[in-house]
């Protein structure tokens, strides 16, 4: 096992510990380090006044340190005090198994942080976004019951096609953005690729539709009045650019609603409007008219047309609670029903979300077809006919019966079995001898071996994945590429032992270190680096060392010279030490 378990991870599915890779705390340098303080320290100064109060409460209770990136393990000891768990992961994974996680009360962390160079904002996930911005939130019961039914009913969204390569393309550019050296018209080229596919992605999924509800909610959401918002999306929270600039005019402030789900957005810019709900009960409210649009409430023709849409493995089920689950192939229809469907390759049948007996893949290796709805001529459905009707329609037993449906599909053989649900209803009948036809096409012959018809009047549910997650191997993750890790060399190693040398002095565990000496390597060796000359000044500061923080103030005018694009960082990490916060 790649990471430390504990009770609430035990009850993860395997196909969900694919993604889950361990944390290796030692690949964290001092740089990595300095970049976690001084997002978390600048953060917390403003987020103080910005932010839903649950944020600083959260901090807290979820044991995240200002000063240190947190440690998954002892995450997950003080986590496990409020029902959740955390999970480290690479970078982007597919929708539909963020997702899921959180149906287990699990949060995904990408475990990766940004580089210095993108200490602001970076499209790639991070132990910032995830760590800083997510974990603490969930400290408020409403909003964790609110993620949690969002994992519940997201994991059940249909996708098409096109999502996963929309997904496949985010994830490419959000990794070479990140990467230190990517040429700008690979980038450009990546960029264009995903404007591509979002002009072409034909009517939105269900994923895509509720994607965008977590994405102006759980990621970019704000809570309030639209006049006087505060934020609790982890992507504002963890971005101490975006953070400042949605609190400005600049950004449309629109009251939270349904509407959110039909309102795109680009993960490579910032937002130009965001929601605001009242309240994280509402979100909730939000989330239950949402689902009710979705197949898995909704079911019928064209929940099951969603499925054979997604050319991905999903579920129906009928009115007697029978679950098919397979890649749904073709529909018969007849007056806007469903009447008969057809799944190709492994298919397995299961009742309230467990495999039914002799009815797995293996038995159903090349595909199930069934015929839906009532008997023609017949205004009672197999379903509720008792003992007494069956009898009278010969539909029992021994008997070799000619059976017609509504809507053509005719099935002609030699009763086997039967097969009942809790509440004594027939849910399938086993057939020896059977033909099946629909006008002249014949849809299964006798050659085929015993026929197995489920019993529906209708399609209840329709929704993403088995019904059974046991009934089929999952285990299907191939990531095309990972996280690109910085290059080092002689150069870049001796910088982070600069930076490690004042960490360990700050932190006490080596004073012997000269400030002023490491300062003026970091100086003549390092010009553009600025981040490490704040720290330096904190501690010139802190000790009352007037002379030394006018050098490194000098120092850091030139920088911002230099290089006007890192002077508000600068300003702001000065402003941070003049304030002397104790935090």
């Amino acid at each position: 096992m790649s990471y430390e378990s504990n009770p609430i991870l035990d009850k993860l599915p395997v196909h969900l510990r694919q993604f889950i890779k361990p944390q290796d705390y030692s690949d964290y340098t001092a740089i990595n380090q300095a970049v976690w303080r001084y997002v978390m320290r600048k953060n917390v100064d403003y987020l103080s006044k910005v932010a839903h109060k649950s944020y600083l409460d959260g901090l807290n209770k979820t044991g995240i340190s200002i000063d240190d990136i947190p440690n998954m393990y002892g995450m997950n000891r003080i986590l496990q005090e409020i029902g959740w768990a955390a999970v480290a992961v690479d970078g982007f994974i597919p929708p539909s198994a963020f997702m899921e996680f959180q149906a287990y009360n699990v949060l995904v962390i990408a475990s990766d942080i940004r580089q210095l160079e993108h200490i602001e904002y970076t499209p790639a996930p991070d132990i910032i976004h995830e760590g800083a911005g997510h974990a603490p939130i969930i400290a408020n019961p409403e909003y964790a019951e609110y993620l949690r039914r969002f994992g519940e009913i997201g994991c059940k969204a249909i996708s098409s096609a096109k999502d996963y390569e929309l997904y496949e393309a985010v994830r490419h550019l959000s990794i070479i953005k990140e990467a230190h050296g990517t040429p700008q018209n690979e980038i450009n080229v990546a960029e264009k690729l995903i404007e591509d596919l979002q002009q072409n992605m034909g009517e939105p999924s269900e994923i895509a539709l509720i994607r965008n509800l977590h994405w102006w909610t759980v990621e970019y959401g704000l809570i309030g009045t639209v006049d006087n918002p505060k934020i609790y999306g982890a992507g504002l929270l963890s971005s101490i650019g975006e953070s400042a600039w949605c609190m400005t005019d600049d950004v449309k402030k629109i009251p939270y609603s349904i509407e959110a789900a039909h309102t795109s957005f680009d993960i490579t810019k910032p937002q130009p409007q965001l929601f605001v709900t009242p309240d994280f009960a509402f979100l909730s409210q939000v989330l239950e008219e949402f689902a009710n649009t979705m197949a898995l409430r909704k079911g019928g023709l064209s929940g099951i047309k969603k499925l054979i849409n997604s050319k991905d493995l999903g579920t129906i089920e009928l009115s007697t609670g029978i679950q098919i689950s397979g890649n749904f192939e073709q529909v018969i229809e007849f007056e806007n029903k469903p009447v008969y469907f057809q799944t190709k390759g492994k298919t397995a049948l299961s009742y309230r979300e467990k495999e039914l007996v002799g009815h797995s893949t293996k038995h159903h290796a090349q595909g199930f077809g069934s015929p839906i709805g009532k008997l023609k001529g017949i205004n009672l459905a197999i379903e509720d006919m008792s003992p007494r009707d069956l009898k009278a329609y010969n539909i029992f037993e021994g008997q070799t019966i000619h059976l017609e449906f509504e809507g053509g599909i005719k099935v002609q053989g030699e009763i086997i079995t039967g097969t009942r649900n809790l509440r004594g209803e027939i849910i399938l009948i086993t057939f020896d001898n059977c033909t099946v036809t629909y006008g002249d096409t014949i849809l299964f012959t006798p050659d085929f071996g015993l026929y197995h018809m489920a019993i529906g009047e209708n399609i209840a549910s329709a929704f993403n994945g088995p019904a059974d997650l046991a009934s089929f191997d999952l285990i299907t993750h191939k990531v095309t590429n990972t996280t690109i890790k910085p290059t080092k060399n002689d150069k870049s190693i001796l910088l982070e032992q600069y930076y490690q040398q004042i960490r360990e002095f700050r932190e006490g565990k080596n004073t012997t270190i000269s400030r002023n000496k490491v300062f003026q390597e970091v100086k003549h060796n390092f010009p553009k680096d600025w981040l490490l000359s704040v720290e330096l000044y904190e501690l010139a500061k802190s000790n009352n060392d007037v002379e030394f923080a006018s050098e490194i103030l000098a120092h850091l005018e030139k920088v911002k010279q230099n290089n006007p694009s890192v002077g508000r960082l600068i300003d702001d990490g000065l402003v941070l030490v003049n304030q002397s916060l104790v935090i």
